[in-house]
């Protein structure tokens, strides 16, 4: 048998500890070790300890010495505080973007296609909805604006999981509600873009602020069948 190369190795514990981390419950904080990781997914403990400062790197995690990886818990606060934030910044940005018009609704309408490819995955879905909200707020060109909005990657995954897990249409709302998003930017329309994406920031706290649909849990592909 040969063994996968270390960086292969490192990869594959990578994306199971992502979607891992990703899956947990939002209001529980929670500690991973290495030694934890390993029995999980049969790996050493150098690409597992790599995964981890990538992970750390990512915003999802924080190392403790002695203690392993430390997952923040998310409040209902830090809820608030990151909608409000995302509402600020994206109600600027889209006035900005409509305004560029058919160059950039064809890459949000290739961003929609994708993902609604990916509604029976529910962490790739997420990552699509990020890279689909990313796109807007970048091409408004203001880069503080948009490292501003980076900063809150890590929240906005686990809590973009949740949102979804609430309710069992949700995913079809969500590309409902960024199909009109990309039709205010094709017609060029500041105040209707604006308006969609309000839209979509208040449906999407609605939703977080409900309880997790019953039967909802992590699916084998996102955790490959593992729990610690």
């Amino acid at each position: 048998m040969i063994e996968p190369p270390a960086e292969a190795a490192q990869d594959a514990v990578y994306r199971w500890l992502k979607q891992h981390v990703l899956t947990l419950p939002r209001h529980e904080a929670t500690f991973v070790t290495e030694a934890e990781v390993c029995r999980a997914t049969g790996s050493s403990r150098t690409p597992v300890r790599e995964a981890l400062l990538r992970l750390e790197s990512d915003g999802l995690l924080r190392i403790v010495p002695k203690k392993g990886a430390y997952v923040a818990a998310i409040t209902e606060a830090d809820v608030e505080s990151v909608m409000q934030a995302r509402g600020l910044v994206e109600d600027w940005c889209v006035r900005r973007a409509a305004l560029l018009g058919e160059p950039l609704a064809a890459e949000l309408d290739r961003l929609l296609s994708r993902q609604a490819e990916l509604q029976q995955s529910p962490v790739t879905f997420i990552e699509c909805d990020r890279e689909f909200h990313r796109t807007i707020v970048r091409s408004a060109g203001n880069p503080i604006l948009a490292d501003f909005y980076e900063s809150l990657r890590d929240r906005q995954l686990r809590m973009g999981l949740y949102a979804i897990a609430a309710s069992e249409e949700r995913t079809s709302i969500v590309l409902a509600e960024h199909a009109a998003i990309v039709e205010a930017i094709h017609s060029g329309d500041p105040e209707r873009a604006a308006g969609s994406i309000a839209v979509h920031l208040t449906n999407t706290l609605l939703a977080m602020r409900l309880p997790i649909a019953a039967g909802w849990v992590r699916s084998a592909a996102d955790t490959h069948g593992c729990r610690f």
